[in-house]
């Protein structure tokens, strides 16, 4: 707790180190306009264990979780192979999508969130040497629809897996955290934070400051990923969507930066 405390306003006084101009408001007024002007537009994440009320954060619709969904027979719908997952090696028919099959279980990988994005490539590319939607283009209507379904969530899969944030939301969600919309973050220090961000970024007029600030948001982002590994871990998911909210901004204002560059 004593380390995701010190991390909320460092990047404060490092934006003000490369542009000491950047003025901070203290005014109640000027902080309901940040709030208004960076709320977290999309879904929300909302948390059902919540005794007093149902905590919401930004992010994307993701759309499996562990258990969930119509779990179909598990044998292959074509040769009634009983091994056969998302493609049967035995007729070489693609399979329809198993809800109840998560990210993980695609990729073969343990349901953790520490995990090597690199070790991700190789698998979603055998994958897809099975899946794609072109390598079925002469068989059944039913089955070229299986190969774009599954060909899709194994894209999605990746995707989702291979970012810091994505991930930490999905794997929230196979932990009872599920998809909402709406609401916005009402901290102040981290809204003033987030103000003072986007003010270095609109006024940096080349790469090198640029890139300067990108480097210090990544940091950020990755002393809030690991910040979130020990809440996960210790089963403490209040203070685990909080360090996905801050995430949540930090990749936001990296994407604002590559718009730049």
């Amino acid at each position: 707790m004593k380390k995701t405390k010190t991390m909320v306003a460092s990047i404060s006084t490092l934006i003000r180190r490369t542009y000491p101009s950047t003025s901070r408001c203290n005014s109640l007024a000027t902080i309901a306009a940040i709030q208004s002007q960076f709320q977290l537009p999309r879904e929300s994440l909302q948390h059902h264990s919540s005794a007093e009320g149902r905590l919401r954060f930004s992010g994307r619709v993701f759309c499996s979780e562990s258990g969930a969904g119509k779990r179909r027979s598990s044998g292959c719908w074509n040769c009634g192979e009983k091994a056969a997952f998302l493609f049967c090696n035995s007729c070489r028919s693609i399979q329809p999508v198993d809800d109840s099959v998560d990210y993980f279980q695609i990729f073969g990988l343990e349901k953790k969130y520490e995990l090597d994005p690199g070790s991700l490539e190789g698998k979603y590319k055998d994958w897809q040497k099975k899946l794609h939607p072109d390598l079925v283009h002469n068989k059944s209507q039913k089955e070229r629809d299986y190969a774009a379904e599954q060909s899709a969530k194994v894209t999605e899969a990746c995707r989702t897996l291979t970012k810091r944030l994505s991930r930490a939301m999905y794997i929230m969600k196979l932990n009872g955290v599920n998809v909402n919309e709406e609401e916005t973050i009402t901290d102040p220090t981290l809204l003033m934070e987030i103000m003072e961000l986007r003010e270095a970024i609109s006024e940096a007029d080349d790469s090198t400051a640029l890139n300067q600030i990108r480097s210090q948001v990544q940091e950020k982002l990755k002393q809030w990923s690991d910040s979130f590994v020990e809440a996960f871990e210790s089963q403490r998911f209040d203070e685990a969507v909080k360090c996905i909210q801050r995430m949540t901004y930090y990749e936001r204002a990296c994407e604002e930066i590559v718009k730049k560059l």
